[in-house]
């Protein structure tokens, strides 16, 4: 579909023109409506309250509605999706933001999403038809909501950002938001409704929406409605939604819920366990956390079914350690870590290593559920006693494949990161870019990882000549070498050409075979640079010959490069194409068929958000020889460019972050998970107690 620019710009300059005139009139009638209940107010405070709003809104008006087109105006120009600075949707905050987040923040968060909720709703039909219009004119073929840069929340977000930068309270902000919430959304409805007109008028028809359906068939079928990562918002926690809001949350992870009179049966060390309010909501929290993970569909069914078993020995927990699920370091949840961790690696019963895994987490389980009064000190047992179990499961030729890989990996970073700065050295020399395209990409390429290599080495070459050294030897050879390539220059000496060939090549073969250099790629070289030298020899005129305009066939860009030896001691996977080093490709031998098909792997990919940075602990399915093998990054180089990973019955794999890019790109790569099972449970455990709050009170 061809997009229509001067539409979609002709759009957004009338929505800005129009909202010099709505901005206005809502301010109008939000001052109206509280004048309206001011009057009608029968409580004191409740009148108090208003006649301060008013009178700020009196005081502020002009202010807040230049600040709030400026802000607007920005907003809109940020809040597509190529940008990178998007305006922050109703999104709830994660568990571990939360906690770090003041009370006024945590109500912030909350006033934002309400009004939001608010806006949208009454905009609902309209916003639809508008983003489908807007989609056309940006040449696309299928709705996406986030190309709308007028929505709704992209609106509220500048109002918000107005309203904090005005020396009013937050009381008074507050009585602006839930008195004007109802007639902004009318206001933005109009507008879209005008918009939608407009486009309409030019020609712009309205892009369809996709219709993505679930596959018929699923590996687990017993938890529907399911979404990855956690249980849907219709399953979560019968009855919560009275109970555990945002502000709970918030109050129990900073300790704040402490005894209101009551009688504590604190136990010793333990901070407001007495309290029955502390202990419901941390039992809630488990309740619901638990409920995640049982619909977590990364996991196996049996491991799941296993995890629900726990519940009591966790509750527990909870009453006496009623913060125990936000402190990564308490033994239960490290023991609730380390099992769901390891249980990514499962993507059948039928792998290799899941029986004895399924055996030892059903003993862990059945010694939680003994009675007595030292469970504590039992998880702190049986935590350790699985990650013992885990090491020693790990045969000692892997343990030592694996630290020859790290090692090796250190050492290829290190050489590459040298050899671009060996790159850099031979471009800034006023013979190098007179050169021929071939021998400039030959010394930024494989000549600067040989004198990387030979200057790495120079500490182990104590006691030797200067002249002994190769690093020099490698870089003294530049002048000849850049001289004879260059027709004009070599067929003025004949003489010079003649003798300085013979010590040209032989240092340059010395240099390839000490990196292990493939000898195809390196004859090739030899044979274009033979070609130049003969020219050179050939030519015979009375004036100089004038060489060819260099070569505008940029240098190749360096990729990390690993030496045969070192592909084959860390599994490397070469990205740059898969015959270039079939002798360094790893097979995936053994393996299994994931339970899904990649079809319906990829459709998951498609909707997930770019991958900009994979961190160590990251799961992700990668597609080989015919398969959806399971792995999990377990080692990353300091400068992030290569990436070890541990592949199907521990051997040791390793790629480029290119190959990585690449891989995401062609859909052949697929992010399981990049945070930790609980961590993400607990996130959905905050979201919910985030929509509870907006549902707790009306505006």
């Amino acid at each position: 579909m061809d997009a229509q620019p001067q539409a979609f710009d002709a759009c957004l300059k009338e929505a800005l023109v129009q909202t010099r005139e709505w901005v206005p009139r809502w301010l109008d009638k939000l001052h109206a409506t509280l004048k309206d209940k001011e009057l009608s107010a029968r409580h004191l405070n409740d009148k108090q309250g208003l006649v301060e709003a008013r009178t700020a809104l009196e005081s502020h008006r002009d202010l807040l509605a230049t600040r709030f087109l400026e802000s607007l105006a920005d907003a809109v120009g940020n809040a597509l999706p190529a940008t990178d600075t998007q305006a922050r949707t109703a999104r709830s905050v994660s568990f571990d933001e939360l906690e770090l987040m003041g009370d006024d923040q945590v109500q912030e968060t909350v006033e934002l999403a309400r009004v939001q909720q608010i806006v949208s709703m009454t905009v609902d039909h309209e916003v639809v038809d508008l983003t489908a219009r807007l989609c056309t004119a940006q040449g696309m073929q299928v709705v996406n909501p986030d190309a709308n840069p007028l929505r709704a929340d992209v609106v509220v977000s500048a109002l918000m950002k107005t309203l904090k930068g005005l020396h009013v309270g937050p009381a008074v902000r507050s009585r602006w938001l839930q008195t004007g919430a109802i007639s902004l959304g009318n206001e933005l409805q109009g507008l879209y409704t005008r918009l939608s007109a407009l486009l309409e008028r030019m020609g712009v028809q309205a892009a369809g929406y996709a219709v993505v359906q679930s596959p018929d068939s699923r590996p687990f079928t017993g938890d529907a409605p399911v979404r990855q990562g956690g249980a849907s918002q219709e399953e979560a926690a019968p009855g919560s939604e009275a109970l555990l809001t945002l502000d709970h949350l918030h109050q129990l992870l900073v300790g704040n819920l402490d005894q209101a009179g009551e009688e504590s049966t604190r136990a010793p060390g333990s901070a407001g366990t007495g309290n029955a309010m502390v202990r419901t909501l941390a039992s809630e929290v488990v309740s619901l956390m638990l409920k995640q993970i049982s619909a977590d569909q990364r996991l196996l069914l049996p491991v799941r079914e296993m995890l629900q078993d726990m519940k009591p020995a966790l509750l527990q927990v909870a009453r006496t350690e009623p913060r125990f699920f936000a402190d990564r370091q308490n033994p239960a949840r490290r023991l609730l870590d380390a099992i769901t961790e390891h249980s990514l690696a499962y993507t059948n019963e039928q792998d290799r290593g899941y029986a004895g895994f399924s055996r030892q987490v059903r003993s862990i389980i059945d010694a939680l559920q003994k009675p007595g009064g030292d469970l504590t000190d039992r998880f702190s047992g049986l935590l350790q006693g699985f990650n013992r179990s885990q090491t020693e499961a790990m045969a000692p030729e892997q343990v030592q494949a694996r630290g020859l890989a790290v090692k090796t990996l250190v050492r290829v970073e290190q050489r590459n990161l040298l050899a671009e700065r060996v790159a850099a050295e031979f471009r800034s020399r006023n013979d190098f870019t007179r050169s021929p395209g071939v021998v400039r990409r030959f010394l930024t390429g494989p000549w600067a990882q040989v004198v990387a290599q030979a200057r790495l080495e120079v500490s182990n070459a104590t006691g030797m000549d200067t002249s002994e050294v190769p690093a020099l030897r490698y870089t003294d050879i530049l002048p000849d070498l850049l001289w004879s390539s260059q027709l004009a220059l070599a067929s003025l000496n004949r003489p010079r050409l003649v003798k300085i060939i013979p010590g040209v090549l032989r240092t340059l073969r010395e240099g390839l075979d000490s990196i292990d250099y493939p000898r195809e790629q390196a004859e090739s070289f030899f044979q274009a640079l033979m070609g130049l030298h003969e020219a050179a020899y050939k030519t015979q005129r009375a004036e100089p010959p004038q060489d060819s305009p260099p070569s505008q066939q940029g240098d190749i860009d360096l990729e990390p490069w690993m030496q045969p030896a070192e592909a084959r001691d860390t599994g490397f996977l070469d990205d740059i194409s898969p015959e270039s080093q079939p002798d360094t490709q790893p097979s995936f031998v053994d393996t299994q068929p994931l339970q899904r098909d990649w079809v319906e792997l990829k459709a998951e990919m498609a909707a997930q958000q770019p991958v900009s940075q994979l961190s160590v602990g990251t799961w992700v399915d990668m597609w080989q020889e015919g398969q959806a093998v399971r792995c999990q990054i377990t080692w990353a180089s300091p400068h992030g460019t290569l990436f070890l990973f541990a592949g199907p019955h521990g051997r040791s794999l390793s790629m480029t972050r290119r190959g990585l890019d690449r891989l995401i790109e062609q859909d052949k790569l697929r992010v399981v998970a990049d945070q930790g099972v609980v961590n993400e449970a607990l996130d959905e455990v905050t979201r919910q107690a985030w929509l509870n709050s907006i549902k707790a009170e009306g505006i």
